[in-house]
């Protein structure tokens, strides 16, 4: 079987996607017409992010896009949309399982509902997983510049929410005006909680970043954590500590972390043996689908079919899953690699 029809076959299972960057054109010129967006300019805009390659150039200037895009998303009914339109398409690229990220904190700025909006997305997630055989859990995301009074109220939500597939909290956003000591109280109150932990670091800031998530707060997988690869010490600290690295190619490219996908230091870190997923993380935005990310990852890297089924095989395990839930996900891939 040539090698993309292989990678479309396969059942995956993605980590870190986030909901609001999942929208793609599309449902973005439709959620601007149903909140009076001015259409034109929403298609002068997506029509501009293509021309460009879907490359922001700077973390700023993708922040300042995603606060855009989230800003469509104006009532509980549009959440559904966006829950249902992405369980469409993880269906389209077999994906079995997806822990989806809302940005909670974001939808806390807005002054919204979080409950109407997540009840509203997961019920049309939900809905639509059980016709086309996808699972969705929920990770509720606190913006870590917002300070950690928001992040309280993201994080009381988040426990609020456990017996409606909210199975973690974290926190995103600019790690240099968020510095992780400032959440780890916020931390510790979420395991005693029941929750799981995440971090995005080492994304925007150095090693020190990843360690700080690691060591202070206790994160049990870290989103991106490319800039690791800069200090030996910190990726034996991630391998040791058996946190998996929530690797996300295209993403890191399109905010100017690094300049093509081939500068990813994600040899480096495999073979220091830090385990490794791969994922989408905002595909709307970066133009990627996790059936792109493994093309990409493949075609870049030369991994064999063995290795990717690897990175499945790492996700299954980094899932924040029952053991009887992975196993029938094991069961899934190894029938089909």
């Amino acid at each position: 079987m040539p090698l993309e029809d292989w990678i479309a076959q396969l059942p995956k299972v993605e980590l870190h996607l986030h909901l609001e960057g999942s929208m793609g054109p599309q449902t973005l010129i439709e959620l601007g017409r149903r909140n009076r967006a001015d259409p034109t300019e929403l298609a002068r805009w997506a029509a501009d992010l293509e021309r460009r390659n879907f490359r922001f150039g700077n973390f700023q200037a993708f922040v300042e896009a995603y606060k855009f895009v989230a800003g469509l998303l104006d009532s509980p009914a549009d959440y559904a949309l966006a829950g249902k339109r992405l369980v469409e398409t993880l269906a389209a690229e077999n994906v079995r399982y997806a822990e989806v990220t809302l940005s909670a904190g974001m939808v806390l700025w807005k002054k919204q509902s979080l409950e109407a909006a997540f009840e509203a997305a997961a019920q049309a997630a939900a809905d639509a997983g059980a016709k086309l055989g996808v699972h969705v859990n929920w990770i509720f995301d606190a913006i870590r510049h917002f300070g950690v009074e928001p992040a309280r109220e993201v994080l009381r939500m988040a426990a609020r929410y456990r017996e409606r597939g909210v199975v973690a909290f974290g926190i995103g956003g600019d790690e240099r005006r968020g510095p992780a000591d400032l959440f780890v109280d916020l931390y510790r109150e979420a395991r005693d909680r029941g929750l799981h932990t995440t971090a995005h670091a080492g994304e925007t800031m150095g090693p020190e970043s990843v360690r700080a998530a690691v060591e202070l707060l206790g994160a049990e997988r870290i989103g991106h954590g490319l800039r690791a690869a800069e200090d030996r010490a910190v990726l034996a600290l991630v391998r040791d500590r058996g946190v998996p690295l929530e690797v996300c190619l295209s993403s890191n490219v399109a905010t100017g972390a690094i300049a093509e996908a081939s500068d990813h230091p994600l040899p480096a870190i495999l073979r220091e043996g830090v385990r490794v997923t791969l994922n989408s993380d905002d595909p709307g935005l970066f133009g990627t689908s996790l059936e792109r990310e493994f093309r990409l990852a493949a075609r870049t890297f030369d991994f064999s079919r063995e290795q990717l089924a690897g990175f499945v095989e790492n996700a299954i395990a980094a899932a924040f899953l029952a053991e009887r839930e992975k196993s029938e996900l094991r069961m899934g891939l190894e029938s089909a690699a």
